[in-house]
């Protein structure tokens, strides 16, 4: 077993930060001396954000978005389009599709998909508010921006029949050659379902 080399502080410190996404044992350990390192300049203010971030955000109960106002900005922005709804897994889909500036509609955080393997049923999604903000007057389209993997398509058709009785359109994210790849690097799978989906040149 290895000695520890530090107090149980740091060693909670590297516990705690080796638990994040991306970081394993290793880079906890660097990161966490980069911290101790720059303590004024970085661990202070971390600790300090993180405090106020542990005290002030807060579920959209409108969306499921995360932020620090209730309901959260992008559900507060008049700009927003009211009448197309993007539907999205989790919240770092939301931000994603955000950063890419490609649409300007409200969202709906599902929170998950579906899965039979992980025992997550309609149940523990949230699909009741979902039917509710699609059932208004002023909504035209639902996009449905779920995950190509099995679990996300099963999600989707089962989306798709609980609005079937609304009037909107339902769309899904098209799938196949992302932009910049070549041919002899993409699966079968991504290959096929871009012939599929061709489009007019």
């Amino acid at each position: 077993m290895p000695q520890a080399v530090a107090g149980p502080e740091i060693e909670r410190l590297i516990q705690l930060l080796a638990r994040m996404p991306g970081l394993g044992p290793r880079s906890a350990r660097r990161a966490a001396l980069q911290l101790i390192k720059k303590r004024e300049a970085l661990l202070a203010p971390l600790a300090d954000a993180m405090r106020i971030a542990a005290d002030r955000i807060v579920v959209c109960h409108e969306c499921g978005n995360v932020d620090t106002s209730e309901p959260c900005t992008i559900c507060r922005d008049p700009a927003r389009d009211p009448s197309i709804l993007v539907v999205v897994e989790d919240v770092s889909d939301l931000w994603a599709l955000e950063r890419s500036g490609a649409v300007t509609a409200r969202y709906h955080v599902l929170g998950g998909v579906l899965s039979a393997l992980d025992g997550v049923r309609p149940e523990h999604l949230n699909l009741g508010r979902l039917v509710e903000r699609v059932g208004v007057p002023a909504m035209r389209e639902v996009i449905l921006a779920l995950s190509a993997t099995v679990d996300g398509q099963t999600t989707a058709h089962y989306v798709t029949e609980l609005l079937t009785h609304l009037p909107v359109r339902v769309t899904k994210l098209a799938h196949g050659v992302p932009v910049g790849g070549e041919l002899d690097y993409l699966d079968e799978g991504t290959l096929s379902a871009a012939i599929r989906q061709r489009t007019a040149f």
